[in-house]
């Protein structure tokens, strides 16, 4: 009988163990999430920040499944002093949707079963980069596909969001900005 090289059935194991992890409900399918106002990794511009309108940037996905029922957008700041900070909560977008215009309106509910949550500055909808003076955080934008829309409220709390998510996320996707002052 004829050996089969070590690594042609390593890659067969790792294969069958990938396709049984996706199937099993592993690892969430990957979105791309993207912005016309910075890139990964860049600067956000000011007009986006507390030094500037505070308007929340345009964004833009792609990669959904065909299943998803919605998406949700969370933005953090892991490198707050406090730990991380919530800069905004947004959910239920409809399923249709593969953007978000610049500056969404402030408010809990958007008319289109769109929600929003409240932040760590304790207002409804977006609250853009505002790090100390002389310190450059990473703010992490994350687009989620939704199995089904979340049972919440207006105005809900991150906990709660995350909560939520954790049982409804068909797909997610990143894109990390920096700001400093």
């Amino acid at each position: 009988m004829r050996e089969l090289p070590l690594l042609f059935v390593s890659s067969i194991i790792c294969g069958a163990l990938l396709f049984q992890s996706s199937a099993s409900g592993g690892d969430a399918m990957s979105l791309k999430l993207r912005s016309d106002a910075f890139e990964e990794g860049m600067l956000i511009p000011k007009s986006h920040t507390c030094d500037g309108a505070d308007r929340s940037p345009p964004l833009h996905w792609e990669g959904a499944p065909d299943a998803a029922k919605g998406f949700a957008i969370v933005v953090d700041d892991p490198d707050a002093p406090s730990g991380n900070w919530n800069h905004w909560l947004i959910y239920n977008i409809p399923p249709a949707a593969k953007a978000l215009a610049e500056g969404v309106p402030t408010q809990g509910s958007l008319g289109d079963g769109t929600r929003q949550g409240t932040n760590d500055f304790g207002r409804i909808g977006y609250g853009g980069p505002c790090p100390p003076r002389g310190s450059n955080h990473r703010y992490d934008f994350k687009v989620y596909a939704l199995s089904a829309p979340l049972e919440l409220e207006p105005g809900a709390k991150r906990d709660a969001v995350l909560k939520a998510l954790k049982q409804k996320t068909l797909a997610e996707g990143q894109l990390m900005g920096r700001y400093g002052r």
